[in-house]
């Protein structure tokens, strides 16, 4: 992977896409968080939910599970010789992109 061409817009799928630039330029971290508030806040309100119905452990072991997707995902991409920055942003890109693929 070449380094100028990693952590681009073909690298990362937002699920939002409104906030992407045009072209394939870098984007910032924060691009990526802002792209994914619908899954984010999905996320967290789960977590929530069963912080409050269910038992603090519950909403525990739902972000055990969201830590292991982000660490799956990342070790996925470097095993592709993307960049740590890239494998990064597309770690949490990708997760917080599957998530939301039922809606």
């Amino acid at each position: 992977m070449i380094t100028e061409h990693c952590a681009t817009r073909n690298h990362i799928d937002l699920w939002n896409r409104r906030v992407l630039p045009d072209g394939s330029v870098p984007l910032s971290f924060g691009t990526v968080l802002r792209g994914s508030l619908p899954p984010i806040g999905v996320w967290l309100g789960v977590a929530a939910f069963l912080c409050f119905a269910l038992h603090p452990l519950a909403a525990v072991l739902e972000g055990g599970l969201f830590l292991a997707f982000l660490v799956l995902g990342y070790v996925r991409r470097r095993r592709s010789e993307h960049s740590m920055r890239c494998s990064w942003y597309g770690a949490v890109g990708g997760v917080l992109d599957k998530s939301m693929a039922g809606f």
